[in-house]
This record gives structure tokens, sequence and C-alpha cells, in this order.
């Protein structure tokens, strides 16, 4: 019995991992000159979002937008889990994969030459994300404000 136990278990997480949404989406990137809008499921935030409970803060800097990049991708890089995906004048991907199941959530930042970073976070699976995404963009906005690589 312990070992169908441990051999369900063994293939849930290979399902799960399977699953864990290995193509990018097709709407990365900035249209329009906004990122795009955070799908209905609640496992998104952005800075551009027009609900409330999705919407995050852009980051600020003053300045020349080159050294807030150089920043922001000392920053992400100095986090865990993070793959550079893309990295443009004015526009940043990453890519976050959760440590046990492997799921990837695409982090995006748009320079605005006015001083702001637009923000978009999103899971590539599931619904819910129990606010990781959110929690992650605190994290990068704490440790971009503070210098922190």
């Amino acid at each position: 019995m312990r070992d169908r136990l441990i051999i369900s278990g063994l293939v849930l997480a290979a399902a799960l991992g399977g699953c864990s949404g290995s193509r990018p989406p097709a709407n990365l990137g900035v249209t329009g000159g906004r990122l795009a809008p955070c799908p209905s499921s609640p496992n998104c935030v952005a800075s551009q979002a027009g609900a409330e409970s999705r919407r995050v803060e852009p980051l600020r800097y003053q300045g020349e937008p080159g050294p807030a990049r150089d920043r922001l991708l000392a920053v992400l890089n100095g986090m865990e889990r993070v793959r550079i995906i893309q990295a443009d004048a004015d526009y940043i991907h990453a890519e976050f994969t959760s440590a046990v199941f492997g799921f990837v959530d695409d982090v995006e930042f748009q320079f605005d030459p006015s001083g702001f970073i637009q923000i978009r976070s999103a899971s590539r699976t599931g619904y819910y994300d129990f606010g990781v995404n959110r929690e992650r963009v605190e994290t990068i906005r704490q440790r971009f404000a503070s210098g922190d690589g």
C-alpha cells in the first residue's frame, strides 16, 4: 500500500510538472505602448491593471532609464530560480520557476522615460497563485529601492 502511495505521488508530481507551462504565452511584450492585461484568473498582478485587487504600483526611478535597467537586472539576477529571457533598452522579460513543481511565472518590465517601470507578473498555469506574484513584485520593489542586487 505504501509503495502505491509513493508511486501515485510521483505520477501526480510528474503530471503537474509536465503541465507547468513550459511555453510562454503569446501575449507577452509591449503592445500599443502597454503590457498585456491580466487574465480573468486571480494569478496575475500588474501596474497597469484596471482592477484594484490586481494592481501594484510601478517601480520608480530618477534620471536616465539605463542605470535603472542595470539596477533592476542586478536585482533579478540576485533572486532564486530566475532566468532572464529578454533584456532590451525599454523591456525586460524574466521567468521565475517554482521550487517544487517547476511552475513558471512570467515577469515583465516596461521602462517609461518619465521615471516609471511598469510591471506585470503572471502565472502560466493554474487559477490561484496564493499571492506569490504580488509577493515577488514587492520583493523586487524593496530590493530595487534599496539598491540591493
